[in-house]
C-alpha cells in the first residue's frame, strides 16, 4: 500500500489563477516517484489565517505526510512557519535543519516541520528547485517517521 500525501501551495497568485503551481506539480511528480500516493493538492493565498485553516483541514484525521510550499522566506508575505507553528502538536527540527543544509540558499529558508496526529507537516521553498531539493533531503527518514506516528516501534 502506497503511503499518503497531500500538497498544499501557498500563493496568492497561484491562488487567484494568475501563475501556473510548478512547485506543487514538482511536488507530487517527485512524491509520486517515491510511493507516495497525492490525495489531495490544494491552493490558499498568503497569510496565517488561510494557512492554518488549510492546514487543520488537511490534516484533520490523516495519517501521511503533508508538504507545503511557498511562504517561507523573508518576504513579508511569508508567514506560512508561523501558520504551521499554529496547526503542529511537536515541532521536529531536524527536517527543518536538514532541508536549510542542503544547499546554500536553504540556509535562508524559515521552513518548520511538525506533526499533529499521525500527521508530519513539511514547509519546503516555493521554487520548484527549492522545493523538490529541499524534500529530497528528507524524503529518507519520513516513512520512518510515518510508521512511528502512526504506532510503529523504533527498529
Amino acid at each position: 500500500m502506497a503511503r499518503r500525501a497531500k500538497v498544499l501551495t501557498v500563493s496568492g497568485s497561484v491562488h487567484a489563477g494568475t501563475r501556473e503551481d510548478r512547485s506543487g506539480s514538482a511536488l507530487g511528480d517527485l512524491l509520486g516517484a517515491s510511493g507516495f500516493e497525492v490525495v489531495e493538492r490544494r491552493t490558499v493565498p498568503d497569510g496565517v489565517e488561510p494557512v492554518v485553516d488549510a492546514l487543520t483541514g488537511m490534516a484533520a484525521g490523516f495519517d501521511g505526510l503533508l508538504v507545503t510550499t511557498g511562504g517561507t522566506g523573508f518576504s513579508p508575505d511569508d508567514l506560512t512557519p508561523e501558520a504551521t507553528l499554529k496547526v503542529v502538536d511537536r515541532q521536529a527540527p531536524g527536517l527543518a535543519e536538514a532541508m536549510r543544509a542542503v544547499s546554500p540558499l536553504g540556509r535562508l529558508s524559515r521552513g518548520v516541520a511538525g506533526t499533529v496526529g499521525a500527521c508530519l507537516i513539511v514547509n519546503v521553498p516555493g521554487s520548484p528547485s527549492g522545493a523538490t531539493e529541499s524534500l529530497g533531503a528528507v524524503l529518507d527518514a519520513i516513512p520512518h517517521a510515518l510508521d512511528l506516528l502512526s504506532g510503529g516501534r523504533p527498529h
